[in-house]
């Protein structure tokens, strides 16, 4: 028997390049979603600098997630990248916070020896991984309506107009100045909640 009118969605935020569960973004979302009324499940999965390990990690969460439930997505920088992948995969609503649209050309400026901001960890970036990365590109949207672009033109890591041209047929929040962490963050999250229909309790 179908329950679908009382699951709660699970909302499952990615986080961009070099970053972590315990970024900005990710954090002050987690504390308005505690001190608000959305019904929906929360969860920050730590992602892998592998490409190829974010497609088969996440793929295992969202489907297991599918089984119980909606599941929405936000991302944010490369991890709008990996949204939009995610969505177009398994039908899904996504918001895009000033997202990578063309990570694989992007990132080849930090090919070699990184480290984690958040976790310390030190690990090689090659040019196998922008391949994943590349492997990973959703060409032509088939439901554009279904992803959420926000962004702010004074982005100063990412071109926004890729994202708008990308996104062309998505709905959009696109604000002059601001930064790539998205300045006043929090002003946007009930336009987010609305989008990817996560209501409130009654």
């Amino acid at each position: 028997m179908s329950q679908s009118g009382s699951q709660r969605t699970t909302l499952v935020y990615l986080h961009g390049f070099n970053s972590s569960p315990e970024s900005y973004k990710a954090q002050v979302l987690r504390a308005y979603l505690e001190t608000s009324d959305y019904q929906c499940n929360y969860l920050i999965p730590r992602l892998s600098y592998s490409p190829a390990q974010v497609a088969c990690s996440l793929s295992e969460l969202i489907e297991q997630q599918l089984m119980l439930g909606p599941v929405a997505l936000i991302g944010s920088s490369l991890g709008g990248y990996y949204a939009i992948y995610f969505a177009e995969k398994y039908g899904l609503k996504a918001a895009l916070i000033n997202p990578a649209v063309k990570p694989y050309t992007l990132l080849t400026d930090y090919l070699g020896e990184n480290k984690n901001l958040y976790s310390h960890e030190r690990y090689t970036l090659t040019e196998g991984h922008m391949n994943e990365l590349l492997a990973m590109d959703v060409e032509t949207l088939s439901h554009p309506e279904r992803l959420f672009l926000l962004t702010q033109t004074a982005d100063q890591t990412l071109n926004y107009r890729e994202a708008v041209l990308k996104l062309k047929g998505s709905p959009s929040w696109i604000e002059s100045g601001g930064t790539h962490e998205f300045s006043a963050f929090t002003r946007v999250i009930p336009a987010i909640m609305s989008f990817l229909d996560i209501k409130k309790r009654q």
